[in-house]
């Protein structure tokens, strides 16, 4: 089977990664990919966003299976691109990806699909919103619309901090058309995780769980980021509890969106609080986590290309997934200033260190080679360090072991990923 990823992240690192370990895999190809892939798979200079460049080199290649990545393509619509043209691809169509694309979408689906979430309020006109925040308790949450990498987030507890972050959204446009419009709701207290579900339209197999750290520094402070580490399982929610969550959470969106004529067939992530009065959901994404993918597919026993291959078809035959019963932990490492400006094209040094086993993996999320042949930094989230213990402090030990190894100029990691988790269970 020849098969095409989209993407340069550490999420499709991982995705490459599990995918060339099947033997249904004849050629593998990423675009654009990045130095790590470039050593599994062939990187192609296509960028993520240039859908009609895609759709173009899958059908010059006849390529069986194309695996979406990034949310912005999807949101695109190139998903019905390639199936209008005959080719096979795992994402959600574009009316379906809108539960990612726009806030106030999801918002007013789980409203409608009596989905239990926060309190919130959806505004187009800033003056209307700073009057509302004005006049209501806080804290809260104001949320960008549109798609903002992870980062359109602003957990306001003042006024004048939430009018600042309505400022910079819906007047300065600091991302951009996605900052038009804002949903602003209620802090939810608790403890944060992610369940994943591969969905064909109608049936629904869950991943294992795992819980992000979105802040950027230690002890959750400073700034929201796409993620700065993952571990999975989370001990905290047993397999019963989520089995739970997925019928509370997701089950409903997807016999819901089938009722409302818009299928949902990929993989539907739900960011979760649980609070003392159960889970609530904090947003929904059209695709695979980042890190948590880089956490959770070093997990997966079973074979991933075929079942992609069966929902990219229609039809999930597929029963359940086999898991090893290892813990898995990835941290992130960063360029110094992320998620705000940095600079980047620094050479990474300390990969050749790395002790390579079946049990460490490095994902590369924002690398490229120089002309030289050197790897050097090219984004924000630079590499994940992942690993795999018989237990969580295992794999924890590990992947901070390694990830001393590996630097470059400014760059930083919390060291504090999985610590609170750790210290209930010791």
């Amino acid at each position: 089977m020849k098969v095409l990823i989209i993407g340069s992240g550490g999420r499709e690192h991982a995705l490459a990664w599990k995918i060339t370990q099947s033997p249904l895999l004849t050629k593998l190809f990423v675009a654009p990919g990045n130095a790590g892939i470039s050593k599994v798979a062939e990187c192609l200079s296509i960028n993520a966003e240039d859908i009609q460049g895609l759709l173009s080199f899958a059908k010059k290649e006849a390529i069986d299976l194309t695996i979406v990545g990034p949310e912005a393509p999807l949101v695109a619509g190139i998903t019905d691109l390639f199936q209008n043209e005959g080719l096979r691809i795992f994402g959600p169509s574009k009316a379906a990806a809108q539960i990612e694309g726009s806030k106030a979408f999801a918002k007013d689906l789980m409203t409608r699909f009596s989905i239990p979430t926060a309190d919130y309020e959806i505004f187009s006109n800033v003056n209307e919103a700073k009057h509302f925040v004005i006049e209501t308790e806080m804290p809260v949450v104001i949320k960008a619309d549109g798609l903002a990498a992870g980062k359109g987030v602003a957990i306001c507890h003042s006024s004048q901090e939430a009018v600042g972050a309505l400022t910079q959204m819906m007047v300065e446009g600091v991302f951009g058309d996605s900052g038009k419009k804002v949903v602003i709701e209620k802090v939810l207290e608790g403890e944060e995780i992610s369940i994943l579900a591969l969905c064909d339209g109608e049936k629904i197999i869950p991943l294992a769980s795992a819980q992000d750290h979105k802040r950027a520094y230690d002890n959750d402070k400073g700034p929201n980021t796409g993620g700065m580490g993952a571990y999975s399982p989370c001990l905290q929610i047993p397999d019963e509890k989520v089995k739970e969550y997925v019928d509370l959470t997701i089950r409903p969106v997807v016999q819901g969106m089938a009722r409302e004529g818009t299928p949902y067939r990929g993989i539907l992530y739900a960011g979760l609080m649980i609070t003392k009065q159960g889970p609530f959901v904090l947003e929904y994404n059209c695709r695979f986590g980042d890190p948590e993918t880089q956490a959770i597919l070093p997990r997966l026993k079973s074979d991933l290309l075929p079942v992609l291959a069966e929902i990219a078809s229609g039809s999930l035959q597929t029963e359940s997934l086999e898991w090893h019963e290892k813990a898995c932990m990835a941290v992130v490492l960063a360029s110094g200033g992320y998620p705000g400006f940095y600079r980047k094209g620094f050479p990474i040094q300390g990969l050749s260190a790395v002790s390579y086993s079946e049990d460490v993996f490095v994902f590369h999320a924002a690398t490229i080679l120089n002309p030289n042949g050197e790897c050097i930094t090219s984004g924000g989230r630079v590499l994940a360090v992942a690993a795999l213990g018989d237990n969580l402090r295992q794999a924890h030990d590990r992947a901070y072991q390694a990830i001393t190894h590996l630097r470059f100029e400014g760059s930083y990691y919390r060291r504090d990923i999985g610590r609170k988790t750790l210290e209930v269970f010791r």
